[in-house]
């Protein structure tokens, strides 16, 4: 979670123009933190993706077909 904290205390001295310009910056770094649209979940890899499937489909049938009896015996074997 992001903090935005003020850079200085109210002071009766300050100009109009420098409060001005703090609740702007204030104003423009909440929109920017609040309303960001990068999500960082989306870019984590979760498994193969379409150029795994792409590769995969690519192969010969003969390939393909050892491939699925050498998964099938593994997937039989005793453990």
């Amino acid at each position: 979670m992001a903090t935005i904290i003020s850079a200085s205390p109210l002071h009766p001295t300050r100009s109009v123009a420098a409060l001005f310009a703090e609740f702007r910056a204030f104003w423009h770094a909440f929109a920017a933190k609040a309303f960001s649209t990068y999500r960082p979940e989306l870019h984590y890899m979760r498994g193969p993706g379409p150029a795994c499937r792409a590769k995969q489909m690519a192969l010969s049938p003969a390939v393909q077909s050892m491939i699925a009896d050498i998964r099938t015996a593994k997937a039989h074997k005793p453990s």
